[in-house]
């Protein structure tokens, strides 16, 4: 493939990286990036407006929206649509299934908050957004970010696990093992040196080996 003819590649974002800014217009007027400092963001995209995996995603995003609230996190939308269509669409939902989405929704014709975040992916789609979730956290930084293709719906109460994991690992500074929830077992930094792994055992956690130590942690 020439050089002339090479496919553009998407613009993507880094994981603890501040995130990409943008100033835009919404179903709730104009948002930026720093109005939501001091609050982490679920700043989330969907292909289109009026279709079916979308709708069931936004129903979904809409009953757990307090949820999210009472964890300090906001939600916000995108699509490449138009203003009108997202509020045609709100509305639409509001009245065919009875949920109110509460949540502004960018309008992002010139694809350029959707550009910044390598929502377009060429190789799914040239002109839509890919289901793609990123978690940014009160500081602005991009702490998590989960593509998912066209004809698959995400699960949102992952994406809440994922935000309740994330702020629990910064509180108590520790990692969380494969599908964590509130309650269970959280994983201790391994130790740093020879002499560290050597007393590890005796620190009263549930030390399996020198390396892989758990303890509980209030709810």
């Amino acid at each position: 493939m020439t050089e002339e003819n090479a496919v553009p590649q998407p613009t993507m974002p880094q994981l603890n990286r501040p995130a990409p800014a943008f100033d835009a217009l919404t179903t709730h007027g104009n948002k930026k990036l720093s109005d939501y400092k001091g609050k982490w963001l679920i700043l989330f995209s969907h292909p289109a407006d009026f279709t079916p995996v979308c709708t069931t995603e936004f129903i979904a995003f809409a009953k757990k929206h307090e949820d999210f609230k009472a964890r300090g996190a906001e939600l916000i939308g995108l699509s490449i649509d138009s203003h009108y269509s997202h509020i045609a669409w709100t509305l639409n939902i509001k009245e065919k299934f009875g949920v109110e989405v509460k949540f502004p929704i960018i309008a992002d014709l010139n694809m350029k908050v959707a550009n910044a975040y390598g929502m377009i992916q060429p190789g799914a789609s040239d002109t839509s957004a890919v289901r793609a979730t990123f978690v940014i956290d009160p500081n602005g930084v991009l702490r998590a970010m989960v593509y998912y293709p066209l004809n698959a719906g995400r699960s949102i109460d992952e994406i809440f696990r994922l935000l309740v994991a994330l702020q629990t690992a910064d509180q108590h500074k520790v990692a969380m093992p494969e599908n964590w929830s509130p309650g269970k077992d959280v994983i201790v930094p391994p130790p740093a040196t020879i002499d560290a792994a050597n007393v590890r055992p005796g620190e009263g956690y549930n030390t399996i080996d020198w390396y892989f130590s758990t303890k509980t942690i209030a709810a």
